[in-house]
């Protein structure tokens, strides 16, 4: 483990470290002197993670006996101690909602939601033993303002804003922070990686709107590389992800890209009906 003069002596857990958010995050504060433990869904993965020079094991969200694993794991290397949990981990299944099968939405409801709840409840028995803790959940644009399309996605992070925001109230009394990390497009793979869901769950040919669906495919399938507009680096996610870790007092909630303010401001102070009229088509 890198350390250098910023070394914090503290630990996180981190998800969905693959690609990304999550692997730019594990990185940097592994560099900073956080000890990191980078999962992911896949040992491949963890493989090359561990090769790259960090502490990983595998760790899936739709799986309740991996997260306790995990989290056990951890308490084992540590001695029983965890500062910090960013959850990070989900996908998205691109299609209409009237497309959506209700199997689908149970599918990844039990990562980007479920997973992200059982882990934290695992969590914060160990943070109020040892009278300290930060709890942070990676959200998304997605979780305030909707998109057609992203209807599965949406609906997850519009939960996740929800529960995470209870949470906060609920533990305010206590010395374990809540904190939510909103970005908005950020370069990933999440494109990339919601193929085979797309291809699982969406019947596009028989669909309605099947003409619409090739048009979506093209989008979808288009490896130009050609970025969204106002997306930036996940390095604009891991910035803020230090201030919530290591601020005495962080945030509650932080918005990241332009996008992301774009939308908080329109929902503060447009109508339904104006909204509506200004949200693209997809």
């Amino acid at each position: 483990m890198t350390k250098n003069s910023a070394d914090t002596g503290k630990s996180i857990l981190i998800t969905g470290c693959s690609s990304g958010i999550g692997y730019d995050a594990a990185k940097t504060l592994n560099d900073r002197g956080w000890r990191v433990f980078a999962t992911c869904r896949k040992q491949a993965d963890c493989d090359r993670l561990r090769e790259d020079g960090l502490e990983s094991f595998t760790l899936d969200h739709a799986d309740q006996a991996s997260m306790e694993a995990a989290l056990a794991e951890v308490l084992d290397r540590t001695g029983g101690t965890l500062d910090a949990l960013f959850n990070n981990g989900a996908f998205a299944i691109p299609g209409a909602v009237e497309d959506l099968p209700t199997d689908a939405l149970r599918t990844i409801f039990e990562t980007n939601l479920f997973g992200y709840h059982h882990l934290t409840r695992l969590v914060i028995p160990v943070m109020r033993a040892q009278g300290h803790g930060r709890i942070i959940n990676n959200s998304s644009v997605l979780g305030m303002a909707a998109l057609p399309w992203r209807g599965a996605y949406v609906a997850t992070k519009f939960a996740l804003e929800g529960l995470t925001d209870t949470l906060r109230l609920e533990m305010r009394a206590t010395p374990i922070k809540i904190i939510t990390i909103q970005p908005g497009p950020i370069t990933s793979r999440i494109r990339q990686n919601s193929i085979p869901h797309f291809e699982r769950w969406i019947d596009r040919e028989n669909s309605a709107r099947a003409g619409l669906y090739r048009k979506l495919q093209g989008r979808l399938y288009d490896d130009s590389g050609t970025p969204d507009r106002f997306e930036l680096p996940p390095s604009a996610v891991t910035k803020r992800l230090i201030h919530a870790l290591e601020s005495p007092n962080p945030k509650p909630r932080y918005y990241i890209t332009t996008a992301t303010r774009i939308a908080g401001i329109a929902r503060r102070l447009l109508s339904t009906r104006m909204s509506d009229r200004l949200t693209p088509n997809g």
